[in-house]
């Protein structure tokens, strides 16, 4: 699902007028940084939406005529650089109407309130007033007010350049798991999970993945490992997908080997579909708790839950390092699949 970016235009994407009406050309112009930062949200795959007060527009004070043409002019302006509105919302009325379409209420945006297709966790609100404030509250989302100490460049780093993080947690009658990650991490770990061999696997994804990773999570060991070993997994797999985003920019493919006296290979495909293929033998039926055909298990339920193709192989001796080793691999693998490394989608879809 796309993230949406609802803006203001007068004193957000143009300089708002002392007598705050854009009713002539020369009054127009651009905010500072304005038409390189929503070029950035684009290719970052943000749809935009634009939604602005016109305060007593249609009316003697403010003509129809005297506002489509410069309007007009900054549509098209934006649309010369790559830039278009999927919407275009204005609210024509005074505060003293007292309508229902006027922010900060959401009249103009009661479509979008009844839409499930929009990813509101990435979507924001971005204008130069309180009011733009207060919609974004109304609506659920995170908000920016344009400033002298907080303009286009200052947003856009802050939202698309910070860290790519999430949490995810399951709870059933067999098992309690909370996970955090943080793809764009240091490789800092914190894990506990009742089974040392399923820590210490978990921290070689943390560290040769380079991503910061808490885990907790408790289960039936009283029974076995696998209720255990199948919910961290799943919720990995979820938090993993969650942090992603919208996928753009990402590497997408990525394949690793991994040599000691065990080769292990993993390819991993962040393709929005999941599958996976485990390929090799163990020639023990545990590690200190952790049984071994909980392997490929682990895996399977990882790529369902991250919706990724994963296929991971490994021959060796050491039962021991052949399952570190896949550890190893898959962590350097999601590293590598998931670096922003250019703008748009890996697929010809147009959707990972």
């Amino acid at each position: 699902m796309k993230p949406i970016l609802f803006v203001d235009r007068d004193g957000t994407l143009i300089e708002e007028p002392e007598d705050f009406q854009v009713d002539r050309l020369h009054k127009i112009r651009l905010c500072e940084d304005v038409i390189v930062c929503l070029r950035r949200f684009l290719q970052e795959g943000y749809e935009l939406v634009m939604i602005t007060n016109q305060d007593g527009l249609g009316t003697k004070s403010f003509p129809e005529k005297d506002f489509s043409k410069p309007h007009g002019f900054i549509l098209e302006l934006f649309r010369s650089q790559g830039i278009t509105f999927s919407e275009v919302l204005i609210c024509p009325h005074k505060p003293d109407d007292q309508c229902e379409c006027r922010k900060p209420k959401l009249g103009m945006v009661l479509e979008y309130m009844q839409r499930t297709d929009w990813d509101r966790s990435r979507s924001y609100v971005i204008g130069d007033r309180d009011s733009d404030l207060q919609l974004a509250e109304n609506m659920g989302l995170v908000g920016y007010q344009i400033s002298r100490d907080l303009g286009w460049t200052d947003i856009t780093k802050d939202i698309l350049d910070a860290p790519r993080t999430a949490v995810a947690q399951r709870q059933t009658k067999e098992t309690a798991i909370l996970i955090e990650v943080n793809i764009d991490g240091e490789g800092n770990n914190e894990i506990q999970t009742g089974l040392g061999f399923l820590d210490h696997l978990l921290q070689q994804i943390s560290k040769h993945g380079q991503m910061d990773l808490r885990v907790q999570a408790e289960g039936d060991l009283h029974i076995d490992d696998h209720h255990l070993v199948e919910d961290v997994a799943i919720v990995l797999g979820t938090a993993f997908k969650e942090a992603l985003g919208t996928k753009y920019g990402i590497e997408r493919f990525a394949s690793t080997t991994v040599m000691d006296e065990t080769k292990s290979e993993v390819a991993l495909d962040l393709s929005g579909r999941a599958y996976s293929k485990f390929s090799g033998q163990f020639d023990r039926p545990d590690i200190k708790g952790l049984s071994t055909e909980m392997i490929p298990h682990f895996f399977r339920s990882f790529a369902d839950a991250a919706q990724c193709t994963l296929h991971v192989s490994v021959d060796g001796e050491n039962t021991h390092h052949k399952i570190e080793s896949c550890f190893k691999s898959f962590g350097r693998t999601l590293k590598q699949a998931s670096r922003k490394t250019g703008t748009g989608l890996a697929s010809t879809k147009g959707s990972l």
